[in-house]
């Protein structure tokens, strides 16, 4: 065989730098967009905090009215998609997924506020969602507005979805590598030069814009952790092989009460009110575990808590992350990980220090542990599970151990027949999109 080197074929074309332009126009956009919902979502959190502290002190009437309040507000969200724009359900990473997959068309401009507004009601009213399956999707809508605008080709504009995703992660986490590297290990599923490029260049400009509005610190912060040590490993052993379990036990939990939705005859309005009536019920008993939970997983990373505590919060997040998604809403599942992931490896921690002296900081480095672990055993992509551990903290004392736990976990969800959970429901949103063509006589 011969091989023939051409001279300038390793440059990148005008095409190339067509695609890179576009993407980066995007990703800018993006960040805007992405950044302002999180910011509001911010202030709906404080509204929600406010209207609990006024209900505890009207009794009665105050858990009448923010039972009402809530069950209103997701009831609002789920109209939205049902009755405006059906693709703005859930995470919208699946639909994102299927479009980079020629599996799904981008759909219409209207997913954006319908995302945008149902989002900020459902999450801001207390579901247990994340704000970055929002802002994914809406910076892949964005994305597909610069394409057509700019008249791209049909696989160019794919790659400037993908990055118009990748500047939406990179917003919500102020994860900037995580997001790009996201996009390639799970949308894309290669690293080629130019869905790297387009990927990269939208990431590396949301995060920018994003900057210009408003600067973020870390996500989350961390105290000292103590050096890792091999005598450490049967603890990381141990946080592994529990998100492990958890993490496949999460993904088809959500799938079946997905299922469920699909096939129940229970009508939208009715199904909505019941779960936000049960997540305002929440709100009143423990009201720091509704909503994204981020809360929950600082406290986590700082090594606080109690046994006894963390069981009873995995059991409840775990339940309320399920049904929330099921509600059909505009919401991610991101954040809600980080939660199960983050309390999971603290357990661990906190359960060895009643059995054993552990060193200073030991829970918390086992808790990030957890996060990166329990992420890998349910998306299976564990290169964006170390980075989003390491950007969102800033903390690399730990990656040996946590790359040992990541590998760890993913073996065993797989090993035990575990869908990565964007696969399963990129499957299900690519359906529901043949089916809605179906349904309107454009697919035989």
């Amino acid at each position: 065989m011969v091989v023939r080197v051409v001279e300038g074929a390793d440059r990148p074309s005008a095409g190339t730098l067509r695609l890179v332009v576009v993407a980066s126009i995007a990703g800018a956009a993006t960040g805007v967009v992405a950044s302002t919902f999180g910011l509001l979502l911010e202030h709906a959190a404080s509204l929600r905090g406010d209207l609990i502290g006024w209900a505890h002190d009207r009794s009665v009437l105050g858990f009448a009215v923010l039972l009402l309040v809530v069950a209103a507000t997701t009831t609002a969200a789920a109209l939205m998609v049902h009755r405006m724009e059906p693709h703005a359900e859930g995470s919208g990473i699946p639909r994102v997924e299927a479009i980079v997959e020629g599996r799904a068309d981008p759909g219409r401009a209207r997913i954006l506020p319908v995302k945008y507004v149902g989002g900020l009601l459902a999450i801001g009213g207390g579901l247990a969602l994340g704000r970055e399956g929002p802002s994914v999707q809406m910076g892949g809508v964005v994305a597909s507005v610069c394409a057509r605008v700019t008249r791209l080709g049909r696989d160019d504009l794919r790659m400037v979805v993908a990055g118009g995703a990748a500047a939406g992660l990179a917003t919500a986490f102020n994860a900037p590598i995580a997001g790009g590297v996201f996009v390639l290990e799970e949308l894309f599923k290669r690293f080629d030069p130019r869905a790297s490029l387009a990927t990269l260049a939208a990431s590396g400009s949301g995060f920018a814009a994003t900057h210009l509005l408003h600067a973020d610190d870390l996500v989350f912060t961390m105290p000292t952790l103590p050096a890792p040590s091999l005598s450490q490993a049967p603890l990381v052993v141990m946080v592994a092989l529990l998100c492990g379990v958890l993490g496949v036990a999460y993904n088809r939990a959500v799938m079946a009460g997905l299922r469920f939705v699909d096939t129940t005859r229970v009508p939208v309005v009715v199904r909505s009110l019941a779960i936000g009536a049960a997540v305002g019920l929440l709100a009143w008993l423990a009201p720091g575990w509704v909503g994204s939970g981020d809360n929950l997983t600082q406290d986590a990373l700082l090594g606080h808590g109690a046994v006894a505590t963390v069981v009873l919060m995995l059991a409840v997040r775990f339940a309320l992350g399920v049904v929330s998604y099921a509600a059909n809403t505009p919401g991610g599942l991101f954040a809600p990980m980080l939660v199960l992931g983050t309390e999971s490896g603290l357990l661990v921690g906190l359960v060895a220090a009643k059995v054993t002296t552990l060193a200073p900081g030991m829970a918390a480095a086992l808790a990030l542990t957890g996060l990166a672990a329990f992420f890998t055993a349910s998306v299976q992509a564990p290169v964006t599970g170390l980075i989003l551990a390491t950007e969102m903290t800033g903390s690399v004392t730990w990656l040996p151990p946590m790359l040992g736990a990541v590998a760890l976990a993913m073996l065993l969800a797989r090993l035990l027949g575990g869908i990565p959970i964007y696969d399963a429901l990129t499957a299900r949103s690519a359906h529901n999109a043949r089916v809605n063509l179906e349904d309107k006589g454009l697919v035989a």
